[in-house]
């Protein structure tokens, strides 16, 4: 199976990846993870004045920032998987590289705002299950 973790680095992703690890029938010999980090985009004024290379450098620092422990973790577990990182709307830019990847599942930690939280705030994984055609888990 071919499974996309979202990453950004907080506990909720270092549980949802305990929970994989944890969990030989989703994440074993011969199946994949796809760990995908997605980093917000910098406002237009901000890059302007920065330029384009300066932005570029700082994302992919970000993302080494989040993808590194994780690739450590995944190594010591003698886990095949990979890293990618995108720029943009975290849903949005999630769901493509799921359909992308060819992904059968993706699984990303969640907050677990209640249902004011979610109306005020918005919500990735809601967006993530609302929108998107594939499975997914969610680890609290």
């Amino acid at each position: 199976m071919k499974i996309l973790l979202a990453a950004d680095g907080s506990e909720y992703t270092k549980k949802a990846l305990a929970f994989l690890v944890a969990h030989e029938s989703l994440c074993g010999a011969g199946d994949e993870i796809v760990v995908f980090n997605v980093q917000p985009a910098v406002p237009p004024r901000v890059k302007t004045m920065l330029g384009a290379a300066a932005v570029s450098k700082y994302h992919r620092e970000e993302a080494r920032k989040v993808l590194e422990p994780i690739e450590r973790f995944l190594k010591r577990h003698d886990l095949q998987f990979r890293t990618g990182s995108a720029v943009g709307s975290a849903s949005t830019e999630l769901l493509a590289a799921a359909k992308r990847e060819k992904s059968q599942l993706i699984v990303m930690g969640t907050h677990g705002h209640g249902i004011i939280g979610r109306a005020l705030m918005g919500s990735v994984a809601q967006r993530v299950v609302t929108e998107g055609d594939m499975p997914v888990l969610l680890v609290k």
